[in-house]
């Protein structure tokens, strides 16, 4: 902690007296002054200069508005892609020597300059962060400007690599955690909201565990995090398990683990698959920690079913086909007042599933912040139950229904992911 103030201070030091030498303005935030600071960031002056450069980029960025933002994102778009003239060369010529040397030319050639400018960029203290907030800002400009897509395939692209599992560090979050990381799981989870401290503390009592990756550049961060239940048989409910009265379970009298919630943290590493890495590594985890262990489960929500059923195209789907009318009655019992106060029928439901996952457009729709994974990550699934928690589903305009998947450490869940619907 004292080595990372010491540094972060360091890096401050240098880009005052790189700022001082350029005497940059801080009152400029204009896009041609942005644009003009990025270039000459991209001209590769010297580290402190570079440094107090990139960081002038960011601070001229934080005083824009949402209309300069988007201007400033629309130049980068523009100005600082790849060159289809100098590519075009480049290729002709690797087509002619089909060398090394003209291979890195060409290489070099299809990289768009914003690429080099957004790693300048991450020299400033705390670029990463900034750099994942701005992409958080760009993605929500996407739907209603396509042009920008560019843009973010380039943060993505290297994001991918600063992400990359090898920089993730696993931790467990317990009840002696700092009170501003248990702050924030309270904040971050949207699967199984945390309504209180004695709710959290429930969560995290003996027969619980709660894992989070964290990243070097973000070590106050917890990038995405997974919520777990050591009980004694699979559970059909989750809403038992969020019970903070509940008696604590004797960790050895426990034989499963059911993955109860996972939650993505920062929006702006949205598309990144945290989630597969998190379950793997936790259930290979757990299985070291106890042996006794014989299943690994998730209970997840299902976003989206209620509006997906609603449809009229969904209705004349499932009116097609063998047990057609099985379907409709079902379709119509489900539309019911109290319909999730009734007998179980998991067997019975277990008839939309296909027609769901197979669905055109990718029908269900879940928060952004919650992680994708929570809908594919097992190897295959068990069964669709309801009446699972009845009150904040309900509340949510979803249908009180929940996925049960098993799964297995060491699985491909890889696969999963293929198999099921990707959530938005």
């Amino acid at each position: 902690m004292v080595m990372r103030l010491w540094l972060e201070r360091f890096l401050e030091g240098i880009a005052d007296r790189g700022r001082e030498f350029l005497r940059l303005r801080t009152d400029e935030a204009a896009v041609p002054r942005l644009g003009a600071l990025c270039r000459d960031l991209l001209s590769g002056l010297g580290e402190a200069s570079g440094t107090a450069l990139s960081r002038e980029v960011l601070r001229a960025y934080e005083h824009m508005d949402d209309n300069g933002r988007r201007a400033f994102f629309e130049m980068l778009a523009a100005d600082f892609g790849p060159d289809p003239a100098a590519i075009r060369a480049a290729t002709e010529a690797f087509l002619r020597a089909n060398d090394a040397a003209t291979l890195h030319a060409l290489t070099a050639a299809v990289e768009p300059p914003r690429q080099e400018l957004f790693r300048r960029i991450n020299m400033a203290p705390k670029g990463t962060a900034a750099l994942v907030a701005m992409r958080a800002e760009l993605l929500g400009l996407l739907a209603q400007h396509p042009p920008l897509r560019s843009v973010d395939a380039d943060m993505k692209h290297l994001f991918g690599s600063w992400f990359n599992r090898g920089f993730l560090r696993l931790q467990r979050i317990d009840w002696h955690s700092p009170a501003d990381l248990l702050e924030k799981l309270i904040r971050y989870d949207m699967v199984q909201t945390i309504r209180s401290w004695d709710d959290l503390r429930r969560r995290l009592a003996a027969d619980r565990r709660c894992f989070a990756f964290f990243h070097p550049a973000l070590p106050d961060e917890p990038l995405i995090f997974l919520e777990v239940a050591l009980v004694h048989g699979m559970a059909d409910k989750v809403t038992p398990l969020l019970d903070d009265q509940a008696p604590v379970l004797r960790a050895r009298d426990a034989d499963t683990a059911m993955f109860i919630s996972i939650n993505s943290t920062q929006p702006g590493l949205r598309g990144l698959s945290f989630g597969n890495l998190l379950i793997k590594q936790v259930a290979e985890d757990l299985k070291r920690e106890f042996p006794h262990l014989r299943s690994f489960a998730t209970l997840s929500p299902i976003p989206g079913l209620r509006r997906w059923l609603g449809r009229t195209e969904t209705k004349t789907l499932l009116a097609m086909g063998p047990n057609a009318e099985a379907r409709l009655a079902l379709l119509a019992r489900i539309e019911r007042p109290g319909w999730h106060t009734g007998a179980p029928f998991s067997a019975e439901t277990m008839q939309l599933r296909p027609f769901a996952l197979d669905a055109k457009g990718e029908p269900f729709t879940h928060p952004a912040a919650v992680e994708a994974q929570h809908q594919t990550r097992a190897a295959g699934r068990a069964a669709v139950v309801h009446g699972v928690d009845a009150e904040r589903t309900m509340v949510a305009g979803e249908h009180p229904m929940m996925d049960l998947g098993k799964c297995k450490p060491r699985l491909p869940h890889e696969r999963a992911v293929a198999e099921y619907p990707k959530i938005a």
